[in-house]
């Protein structure tokens, strides 16, 4: 089975100056759309109107072709398309203006889009717009063919090439099935007993403080940037693990929203709950296996043995330094964490039950 993923490699730092040029040709496109959209929402006379993205490129038509841009119309129609994709999502008549300067606070990090073809890749670099792009391969990208993407910037001022391919997937020889309770010291917790620990930025903390007391503002991107990478590359991992040998992963519904308002925001925001979730999710679309999401209400105090919610189980904020307990109507030890990951897939296994139709 075909699916798209997208891969994300590393420009060479020697074209940094011209991807900011043409950074700062996105940014005009984006700052003008913006203020004739902004116009048009708040006439003085007349219905408000709100302009689409094609309305947009009207107004932008011939701006690839002035003296000194260097990016393609295809790069100006998407702009266009996502700043009315935005403005939609945020339900606003203006978004905010994209600043060039890098010295400013305000200052947008650099984001060049293109459509499929416009991109090309030839003996080890990148065509784009007049211009070649060396880069680190570790994909081998000329096995595959460049679809839709971007050159985007992170916040130390590096360049990376992000590109949709088609790939052939891998469908799992797994057969088991797992449930996963998502927490905030173990980031996850697989019934089998697996555990993935959550304190990447918690490790950090310590020499994070030092630099930032010491007004030392490239190491702490570069601390930051490696705790980024840490947390990313673990979840890979462990993902590609629980997909490579179950057949079906149920993960608990636990939400961020409510707990990042809390004092556990930190802790909560370290664990990368949304993160790990997407992983699992396309990945196991690609392998062609279960996933879904249940309710994980009670399912640290309910008994993964007998199914009653005895009165020794953890409850409350008080139950939450217990990590282990015993039942007392089954005499059972439970490791907190595995116990709730018991309960949630068989949750996961009712649900599938339910949803099988009757033959």
């Amino acid at each position: 089975m075909d699916c798209t993923k997208t891969l994300k490699l590393r420009i060479k730092d020697k074209h940094a100056k011209v991807l900011c040029q043409m950074a700062r040709e996105v940014n005009q496109v984006w700052n003008h759309i913006n203020a004739t959209s902004a116009k048009a929402a708040r006439p003085f006379h007349g219905k408000p109107k709100f302009l689409s993205g094609y309305d947009l490129q009207k107004f932008t038509a011939g701006f690839s072709k002035c003296d000194g841009v260097s990016v393609g119309s295809g790069t100006v129609q998407l702009v266009c398309v996502e700043y009315a994709t935005r403005r939609k999502q945020f339900k606003k008549t203006r978004l905010n203006w994209r600043v060039s300067n890098p010295k400013s606070s305000k200052y947008s990090l650099g984001w060049i889009p293109f459509k499929g073809g416009h991109a090309k890749y030839k003996a080890g670099q990148i065509h784009f717009a007049g211009q070649k792009f060396s880069l680190w391969d570790s994909y081998g990208l000329a096995d595959y063919e460049l679809r839709a993407g971007s050159f985007s910037q992170d916040s130390r001022g590096r360049w990376y090439f992000n590109v949709a391919v088609q790939v052939q997937s891998q469908p799992s020889a797994g057969t088991a099935a797992v449930g996963i309770d998502l927490g905030l010291k173990e980031c996850a917790t697989v019934s089998t007993g697996d555990k993935i620990e959550g304190r990447w930025y918690r490790s950090h903390e310590k020499a994070l403080a030092i630099a930032q007391r010491a007004h030392k503002k490239e190491r702490v991107k570069a601390i930051h940037a490696q705790i980024k990478n840490q947390r990313k590359d673990a979840l890979h991992q462990f993902s590609t693990q629980l997909v490579k040998n179950n057949a079906a992963i149920f993960v608990g519904d636990v939400a961020s929203a409510k707990l990042v308002k809390t004092k556990m925001a930190k802790s909560t925001l370290d664990a990368g709950w949304s993160m790990f979730r997407a992983m699992l999710e396309y990945k196991s679309h690609q392998a062609g296996i279960v996933f879904e999401v249940v309710s994980e209400s009670y399912s640290t105090q309910t008994c993964s043995c007998c199914g009653v919610i005895p009165a020794s189980s953890p409850k409350g904020r008080a139950g939450l330094r217990i990590r282990e307990w015993i039942c007392s109507e089954c005499a059972t030890v439970h490791d907190r964490d595995v116990n709730a990951a018991k309960n949630i897939l068989a949750a996961g296994h009712r649900r599938l039950a339910v949803g099988i139709p009757v033959l």
